[in-house]
């Protein structure tokens, strides 16, 4: 696609909601004008194949590349695909269920077949008379033609063969080669594996007759030698570290305690059961180390080497050396020496991966017939391979004919999502917490990585974990929430989580991402910050004073109790009062709260002597002037939101600005409200009783106020004709 602009060819319709336009998919010409649609106005490029509110087998079939996303292209390909073998492209906008056969368009070649195929599974089913096909229909047959012995994918199970050497040599591969799965589920073997395991076959056979047992110069103990071979590479590295030690002690005799090794290590394991110990001592020298000293065959040995050595001996040093006590170091290498050319043939060896047979097995299954028996098997199975494709293109046109629809309404276009008609594919659910819905719901698989792209979306999400079924289902989600406030949302709170499905989860948040979530919270958040601060500030004094007065309790007891006990004469009595000392302080207390009564006298005089009708212009005024500033800011983030990056955090690649507006976004959580012609009755019987007398201290403070404020402008001297107060 070039992305030049729309063919002038197709008149697109768009519709705006959220603030832009999106393309409007209605009929079968619009669905077969999309490779005309230009790139740039589509709202996703890319989606995952997980986590979407739609059918697994559908999403897996447009994955052509199996990379776990669908693209443009795919998306594109599919369409170009079911389009033909349709009469009436508008059926996909239907998202039946059903196919009709009729609508098949058989006119075509792979048309026909397909319509061939369906009345064959059909049939298979004890339907033949059906007008319909379902993807349950699909679906079964699929197992049904799975289940036979020959399926089509050109894998044979030992059970498709007929006789017991065939299956046998089928297990054979399978253990030397491994397995490959087959339809059915069970393991068999491809042509590529049956070609592999009878070339391995061959080359072990060339390669083992090329030996010649009585050839000394290549097999010192001719037929023996294998077994010789395998005792010295048993023992071969600790010989070599004993000489090496030997060498050491001989360079510094200084050495020795630490090549013999320490008394301590011997130590670790003596207060043991030896015999259960001797394997601890595998560590250990493979003899007491000497400078120049030779290597004990029967006495002196290691414990846990001892039974190794003997082997070695009895095998490899006695038919080639004659029974000896002792090997020293030149003749340990000159024996080694006597199987390097058997070592260069072992190095030659091929077919290794048939080895474990043995030669005898391995001659019987070249001089039978297994091999070609088997490819007659794969043949068999390979014939059915057309039918198996067609009844998966049935199964493919049954799922293009329900889904497709489906998702071109949400990667094309959003319209699911804003329309609101029906959730998106991306919509997990709903989670009910706080009292309120939350429709935009996602699953999401780590949170942690999930978050730091969803914050752009400038939404207030919550993580939550939910369980089912005892805590043995589990899944995670992000709850956006765009309605009510924020005061009680917090990690650790509880919900309930309605999947598609209609099941519920357990939720409970783990992790919050705050940003505004409406203008009314903005509105009323300065006075909730203002008490919030006030109410901590008093619980502080109070704490603190509460402190102070146990700290002074527990030093008074504290001191009686010495006195008593060191039988101390009574203290001297506390002085009195000291007024002159604590003048300062009454001062600075009457000056702070003159200053506090001047400022207040100043404001409430200042609106005294406004108008009427300017008082409650004053009033506004100052509550805008404390809530204007965080509703702005609220404001200006919940036009910011965008549902782009809590889809792009999953895998998506959303193409457009999808904005969440401020009445789109409202709509998406639902506050707790009572129902429409509801009753309501306000007699609460554990309603808290109202005490009348703070009522009546806070107008006396008010009425002291305004008095003195009154006082000090001189208008309580004006108005009561200088009968009290002063003048101005």
């Amino acid at each position: 696609m070039n992305g030049r602009g729309n063919d002038v060819g197709h008149r697109w319709k768009f519709f705006r909601a959220g603030g832009f336009d999106q393309v409007r998919l209605e009929t079968g010409a619009d669905i077969a004008a999309l490779e005309q649609l230009d790139q740039k106005l589509w709202m996703a490029l890319t989606c995952p194949t997980n986590g979407l509110e739609m059918d697994a087998r559908t999403l897996e079939l447009l994955d052509a590349d199996s990379d776990g996303r669908i693209r443009v292209p795919e998306v594109l390909a599919a369409v170009r695909w079911i389009l033909p073998l349709l009469k009436n492209p508008d059926d996909l906008t239907k998202e039946s269920p059903e196919l009709p056969l009729a609508a098949i368009n058989d006119a075509s070649p792979e048309g026909k077949c397909l319509f061939k195929s369906a009345r064959h599974i059909l049939a298979s089913l004890d339907k033949k008379d059906a007008a319909v096909i379902t993807v349950d229909d699909t679906a079964d047959a699929a197992k049904l033609l799975a289940q036979n012995k020959f399926n089509g994918d050109g894998i044979v199970p030992a059970d498709c063969a007929e006789d017991d050497e065939t299956k046998r040599t089928i297990g054979e591969i399978i253990d030397c080669l491994g397995a490959e799965a087959d339809r059915s589920g069970l393991s068999g073997v491809s042509q590529e594996k049956l070609d592999r395991f009878f070339a391995d076959a061959r080359d072990y056979d060339a390669w083992y007759r090329g030996g010649d047992t009585a050839d000394p110069a290549v097999f010192p103990l001719g037929g023996e030698t294998d077994a010789g071979v395998a005792a010295l590479h048993a023992i071969r590295a600790k010989v070599e570290d004993f000489f090496a030690r030997c060498r050491l002690a001989a360079f510094d005799d200084r050495s020795l305690p630490a090549v013999n090794r320490p008394e301590t290590e011997y130590l670790a394991f003596a207060g043991k059961n030896l015999a259960l110990a001797v394997s601890e001592a595998v560590d250990l020298p493979l003899a007491k180390i000497a400078a120049g000293r030779s290597l004990p065959l029967k006495g002196g040995l290691n414990p846990a080497w001892a039974a190794r050595m003997e082997v070695v001996a009895a095998q490899v040093v006695r038919p080639l050396l004659g029974d000896r006590e002792t090997l020293t170091e030149a003749e340990w290498f000159a024996l080694l020496d006597r199987f390097a050319a058997y070592e260069d043939r072992l190095s030659q060896k091929a077919g290794a991966s048939v080895e474990k047979l043995g030669i005898a097995r391995i001659r019987e299954i070249l001089a039978g017939e297994a091999q070609a028996r088997i490819t007659d098997l794969i043949d068999r199975d390979r014939a059915l391979e057309a039918e198996f494709d067609a009844c998966i293109n049935v199964d493919r046109l049954v799922r293009y004919h329900r889904n497709l629809f489906m998702l071109l309404k949400n990667f094309v276009s959003f319209s699911d999502f804003y329309t609101r008609k029906a959730k998106a594919v991306f919509q997990a659910g709903t989670l009910y917490l706080d009292g309120r819905s939350c429709d935009l719901c996602v699953r999401v698989d780590d949170p942690n990585r999930h978050a730091l792209l969803a914050t752009l979306s400038k939404m207030y999400l919550t993580y939550c974990d939910c369980t089912r079924r005892g805590g043995t289902d589990k899944m995670t989600i992000a709850a956006a929430f765009t309605g009510g406030d924020s005061d009680f949302l917090m990690a650790g709170r509880n919900g309930l989580f309605y999947d598609r499905k209609g099941q519920d989860w357990d939720a409970t948040i783990v992790r919050v991402i705050e940003h505004p979530i409406s203008i009314r919270q903005a509105f009323w958040s300065p006075y909730k910050q203002t008490m919030k601060m006030i109410g901590e500030q008093i619980q502080k004094l109070a704490s603190a004073r509460a402190k102070a007065a146990t700290d002074k309790a527990a030093a008074g007891v504290a001191a009686a109790a010495e006195k008593v006990a060191s039988k101390a004469p009574a203290a001297a009595p506390a002085p009195p009062f000291d007024v002159a000392k604590f003048a300062g302080i009454f001062a600075a207390i009457g000056l702070a709260v003159g200053a506090i009564g001047t400022a207040i006298a100043a404001v409430v005089t200042g609106f005294l002597k406004l108008n009427w009708w300017q008082m409650p212009l004053a009033l506004v005024g100052l509550i805008l002037l404390i809530s204007g500033p965080s509703m702005i800011i609220a404001w200006l983030k919940l036009r910011q939101r965008n549902l782009g990056p809590l889809l792009d955090a999953n895998g998506w690649a959303v193409n457009a600005r999808a904005r969440i507006n401020i009445p789109f976004g409202g709509s998406l959580t639902k506050v707790a409200a009572l129902p429409e012609g509801a009753e309501r009755s306000l007699q609460d019987p554990f309603a808290e009783k109202k005490k009348r007398w703070p009522y009546v201290l806070a107008m006396l403070v008010v009425l002291g106020i305004v008095l003195y404020a009154l006082n000090v402008f001189g208008l309580l001297n004006e108005w009561t004709c200088g009968l009290v107060g002063r003048p101005r």
